[in-house]
């Protein structure tokens, strides 16, 4: 009985520790995510996820611009407990302090001296089917044309005008 008890003790053991390692599902190597189980709110296989983000910031979160690793978290997160892709939708709006980083490596480099650290992780965002707007406002209050763009971006109108068309059309606004 005793070894019994301490083979279940390990077990659960290994099961809790395995369950705290940070992983990359879907988006390798970003927007990391400890995978937990049978949690009060939990993804749910049944729905469709319909979600516009406002990539506004400048901060950075291991090495990438704040929103894109969010985006992938969401993305891991929600891949890890079985949603595929054909029900996931996600739109970003990209403006203020984050326009610089939807430069392509010219341009970034040009500005920054430095290659652009968010060219992979948009380039896995979009093959996931992650769709890129960038502000035409705030690219022409910072004097970028559209040939300055990443090519996975392309020019809205305004963020405005992407983050309310898409709210309109029953997407989930997330800052």
């Amino acid at each position: 009985m005793k070894k019994l008890l301490l083979l279940l003790i390990i077990l659960m053991t290994l099961q809790l520790t395995s369950a705290q390692e940070w992983t990359t599902p879907v988006i390798d190597g970003y927007g990391k995510i400890k995978d937990f189980k049978n949690l009060a709110t939990m993804p749910d296989s049944s729905k469709e996820y319909n979600i516009v983000f406002d990539l506004k910031d400048d901060r950075e979160m291991e090495g990438s611009n704040i929103g894109y690793f969010k985006i992938a978290r969401l993305i891991n997160m929600l891949g890890a407990n079985g949603i595929t892709a054909d029900k996931v939708n996600i739109v970003a709006a990209i403006h203020g302090g984050a326009t610089f980083t939807a430069l392509n490596d010219e341009k970034y480099r040009a500005k920054y001296e430095k290659p652009n650290p968010n060219t992979e992780v948009i380039k896995l965002l979009k093959e996931y089917g992650v769709e890129f707007y960038v502000c035409a406002q705030a690219t022409a209050a910072r004097g970028i044309g559209a040939e300055d763009l990443n090519q996975h971006t392309e020019l809205g109108l305004s963020a405005m005008m992407v983050l309310a068309n898409y709210q309109m059309d029953g997407y989930i606004f997330m800052p």
